[in-house]
């Protein structure tokens, strides 16, 4: 909380007092989505629909409709249980309030599936200065979540969640520039899965282990940091940089790096290539294989929570649509990105192998295709 402290501390005296000239709000759009994901046995797909609309020059609202269509038949639900198919319906409103140089969001989304609900509410602040090289921003949100259990009406656990973040962006050059973020969270509750189990060697069971309900602590604490920097090219390309790190109260410790390039062609088309690589190390508590039952007071065995890395390439095309097709609208793309990921964990096990002995199991991975099709109108 010291930490957390600072944070707010440094952006209420940056914010305060500032020189202000006028900005200008974003202007009205409206994006329709599809997206689809398939990997590890898992399918989900969904439409989104965002609008956002201004309200004279200082006020904007918006509004999002999100839709998962879940189907899943992953190893961790295949080793327990059967397939299952759910689905989740998110709803966002937001609105924005600006003042000279200084913009003032506040936001509310709630989400709801049939085992799981959550609320959550957030402000923030972002403000403009010293020539309009600098930008600073700040943010905070709260939720609310309740955790139920399919087939037990009696089951209902509790979770808020807290979110500070903090960034800092600033033009260097007039084709560089640089952000940094630090984020930090608070999760308290009921902070696992109400389904999912670890598994203990058991020389009386057939397959030479037994499964029992995870157990994590209530409290989980986390803080990471990011940079990032992008340098435009003459003509008209770009390059960006990512570097985050992140660490909890759980003994997890994760970093990853990306790198972008985005490469206009002719009038109206805009391509994008990128790499991502992902590394984490496994909380304190996580064990494939437990000696015993009851073997801790705390107890997990979700893969990602175990030490696993992944690599992820992307392809993005997206086409400037002349105004002459869609003459109600003043600009519109068609945006089409494909995103593959390749998933390897170094102490999670494919238990679905029954000819192996029990934590001897080959290494689990698997890999991922997420498609993202979408249409932006500007009106």
């Amino acid at each position: 909380m010291v930490v957390t402290n600072r944070i707010v501390v440094l952006a209420v005296l940056l914010l305060v007092g500032l020189a202000a000239r006028a900005e200008v709000l974003d202007p009205d759009r409206l994006d329709v989505m599809y997206h689809s994901y398939d990997g590890g046995g898992a399918n989900i797909d969904g439409p989104s629909i965002l609008v956002r609309k201004n309200i004279g020059t200082n006020v904007a609202v918006s509004a999002n409709y999100y839709v998962d269509m879940v189907s899943s038949a992953s190893i961790d639900v295949l080793a327990t249980a059967s397939e299952y198919s759910e689905k989740r319906t998110e709803y966002s409103l937001g609105t924005e309030y600006l003042h000279d140089r200084t913009i003032i969001s506040l936001g509310y989304t709630s989400s709801e599936e049939n085992d799981y609900s959550a609320q959550t509410g957030s402000i923030g602040i972002s403000q403009s200065f010293f020539g309009d090289l600098t930008t600073l921003s700040f943010g905070f949100s709260y939720g609310e979540d309740v955790v139920g259990k399919n087939g037990n009406p009696e089951f209902e656990e509790d979770v808020q969640r807290r979110r500070y973040q903090l960034n800092i962006s600033q033009i260097l050059t007039k084709s560089l520039i640089a952000a940094f973020n630090v984020e930090s969270a608070i999760d308290e509750g009921y902070l696992n899965n109400p389904y999912r189990q670890v598994r203990y060697l058991d020389p009386d069971a057939e397959q030479g282990y037994s499964y029992q309900a995870e157990v994590y602590p209530e409290t989980r604490n986390s803080d990471a940091a990011s940079i990032r920097a992008m340098y435009f090219l003459p003509y008209r390309a770009s390059l960006r940089a990512d570097y985050r790190y992140y660490e909890d109260s759980w003994g997890i410790q994760a970093s990853n790096w990306e790198l972008r390039y985005t490469h206009p062609w002719r009038e109206r088309w805009l391509f994008e290539l990128k790499y991502r690589n992902y590394q984490q190390s496994e909380a304190d508590f996580y064990s494939d294989l437990f000696p015993y039952q009851n073997a801790q007071n705390f107890m997990a065995r979700d893969k990602e929570l175990s030490e696993y890395q992944s690599d992820n390439i992307g392809l993005g095309v997206t086409y400037d649509v002349p105004q002459k097709w869609l003459w109600l609208f003043d600009k519109s793309t068609v945006n089409l990105y494909w995103d593959y990921f390749d998933f390897s964990y170094d102490n999670f096990r494919n238990v679905l192998d029954t000819d192996a002995p029990p934590g001897e199991e080959p290494l689990y991975s698997f890999d991922a295709n997420v498609i993202r099709l979408y249409f932006s109108f500007w009106y």
